[in-house]
């Protein structure tokens, strides 16, 4: 995966401005599979500011143009990733649809929604990377219909290493704006964290389930 420097360090810097980010090696925070983390991402909240929101939805859509060609449609996945990946696809000027991490129980019971037909190319916008599990569910969703999923991209990565074995099983490319190891630079370079925090939220990266805040 190949990270633009210029464009990483700037995500980085807007995603710990905008507290999308936060960082809090003393203080864990829960994550919803129950692992203890010093890092919590909510990249939905770059929504609310006009101008990073465009700085990032524009990033994408370069990084789609010089990746991709002819005519592919931009998905992005529920929930996270609507907001930006529809901003995405209004600069490409292409359809845009959304996949539901499960099928409606009632209605039409869909699980992909807006105008897609089978055999479609697509170009799948993710917010956020971590185990990888949600956005490959997405991934095998769109196959399922038959779908020609080019790639992924999304806005961060924690770069953790099941997540890299799981997009190399199914044979999908991902690209990210910014990752793990920018972030961490930038916050280290901008005196948010010090240097201690650094590796101890470096040593949390190698290990995320059985991180302990005490071990330091």
């Amino acid at each position: 995966m190949i990270i633009d420097e210029n464009i990483a360090k700037k995500t980085a810097l807007h995603l710990l401005q905008i507290n999308a980010i936060k960082l809090n090696p003393e203080n864990p925070f829960t994550w919803a599979s129950g692992w203890k983390s010093p890092i919590y991402c909510d990249n939905r909240i770059v929504l609310s500011y006009p101008e990073i929101r465009k700085f990032l939805s524009h990033s994408l859509a370069e990084k789609i143009k010089k990746e991709f060609n002819g005519d592919f449609i931009i998905a992005g996945v529920a929930t996270g990733a609507i907001g930006i990946g529809m901003l995405v696809a209004q600069e490409l000027e292409k359809p845009f649809i959304y996949v539901r991490p499960k099928p409606k129980e009632h209605g039409q019971k869909n699980q992909i929604e807006g105008q897609f037909s089978p055999g479609q190319r697509v170009v799948v916008i993710e917010d956020l990377i971590s185990t990888g599990m949600s956005s490959l569910n997405a991934v095998k969703a769109l196959r399922d219909q038959n779908a020609e999923v080019l790639g992924m991209m999304a806005l961060f990565t924690y770069g953790f290493p099941l997540a890299d074995v799981a997009f190399q099983e199914v044979n999908l490319k991902l690209q990210t704006l910014c990752d793990y190891s920018h972030l961490i630079r930038e916050a280290l370079e901008t005196k948010q964290i010090d240097s201690a925090q650094a590796e101890h939220l470096k040593n949390w990266r190698k290990n995320p389930s059985e991180w302990d805040a005490k071990d330091k």
